[in-house]
């Protein structure tokens, strides 16, 4: 049986702590390293391939194709038997690189997350089946990663039927509700938002967030700042994170992905649909829609079976925004509700092993066929 993890983030926490300011010892190097060799760090086994999109994008993946014994999901997957890939989506750390375009040009950038949906995830699936050659295979995602799910499998039928289950970790579709401060960004007009932050990449990760993950929130007296700057954007919950952790979940964290991307999540929080990117001009609009305006996206139309974990404390997907996103999927098999969860809690809380993991790992179980 095979798994495709598209879960943002979640690479970046299988590390511990690194610090070099103020004569800190090394604790651990994963600060530093990329996806494969975290996992080679781990003892676990790495393979890495490339999967270049049909418009350019080449986009690295990462298998762990069996296991050992560790608590983080793409480790308990490969130790409980299955053959675990990493996805990316195109602008983060490890997908920035087009056959056509340098990343220096605006063509590269321009793309929101339906490029993402429509290529990228074709593109992975696609290519770990026919590496694989198996039929089907488990997808888990949380909150972009469900994004993107939602999209193609409500869009592509033939996509869709060679998911046996999708699980999905604080999944977002509409977020007209969102408490989270960055629903402020929505306050900016489209033409005043590019002149502040451009055409190209948003929020890239640079060497600043690797001083700051590793100068800074390695000394006892900042983790506190730190993790409240986490906090702040997801809601908080500070018994679950573990803080020794914190340089290497912002050395790797924010990955990056395009100004237009936040065009996007901007339009959502304002209009509260979930459709596809607006170009502001119904020329550009039916140039990619064949329509003026952009077209919605129907949850009703993606019949995959989902499993659904949401946080009652998840300031991104809060849950008047989750009800009405499960009150339009025809095939929920599975929802559980943590109170104390925030965003990031699903892929980083020490406890989430116990509350979703082990339940994810049993739920496939059932389904070897």
């Amino acid at each position: 049986m095979w798994l495709l993890l598209t879960v943002a983030s979640l690479i970046s926490a299988l590390g511990t702590t690194h610090g070099f300011f103020g004569h800190l010892n090394p604790e651990s190097p994963e600060a530093t390293m990329n996806v494969s060799q975290m996992i080679s760090y781990w003892g676990y086994p790495s393979e890495e391939y490339e999967v270049v999109t049909k418009d350019g994008y080449i986009l690295e993946i990462y298998r762990i194709p069996y296991g050992k014994k560790n608590a983080d999901l793409g480790f308990l997957l490969a130790d409980a038997g299955y053959d675990v890939w990493l996805g990316n989506s195109r602008g983060n750390t490890w997908a920035r690189r087009n056959i056509y375009y340098s990343t220096d040009s605006a063509e590269f950038w321009a793309f929101s997350f339906d490029e993402m949906a429509k290529y990228d995830i074709p593109a992975t699936l696609d290519f770990i089946l026919k590496k694989t050659g198996q039929e089907k295979l488990h997808y888990v995602g949380h909150s972009q990663g469900t994004t993107i799910g939602f999209i193609a499998f409500s869009t592509n039928p033939n996509l869709a039927k060679r998911i046996k289950a999708f699980y999905a970790l604080a999944p977002v579709a509409t977020v007209k509700y969102s408490e989270s401060p960055l629903r402020k960004l929505s306050i900016i007009p489209s033409f005043l938002f590019k002149i502040i932050f451009g055409d190209k990449a948003f929020y890239p990760h640079r060497y600043f967030y690797d001083v700051l993950a590793t100068d800074l929130c390695s000394q006892d007296i900042l983790e506190a700042l730190c993790s409240n700057a986490l906090f702040l954007i997801c809601g908080f919950d500070h018994k679950n994170l573990n803080t020794s952790r914190l340089d290497v979940y912002l050395s790797h964290n924010p990955a990056g992905t395009s100004v237009q991307n936040m065009l996007h999540w901007s339009q959502a929080a304002k209009s509260g649909k979930f459709q596809a990117f607006n170009w502001r001009n119904p020329v550009q609009n039916i140039m990619h829609y064949h329509q003026p305006t952009p077209p919605e996206y129907h949850l009703t139309n993606m019949n995959v079976p989902i499993a659904v974990w949401t946080g009652g404390n998840d300031w991104l997907t809060v849950p008047h925004d989750v009800d009405l996103l499960l009150s339009k999927l025809p095939n929920v098999i599975y929802h559980k509700k943590i109170p104390i969860y925030n965003h990031l809690d699903f892929i980083w809380a020490m406890d989430a092993p116990r509350e979703v993991y082990n339940e994810i790992i049993s739920m496939m179980g059932k389904d070897k066929n």
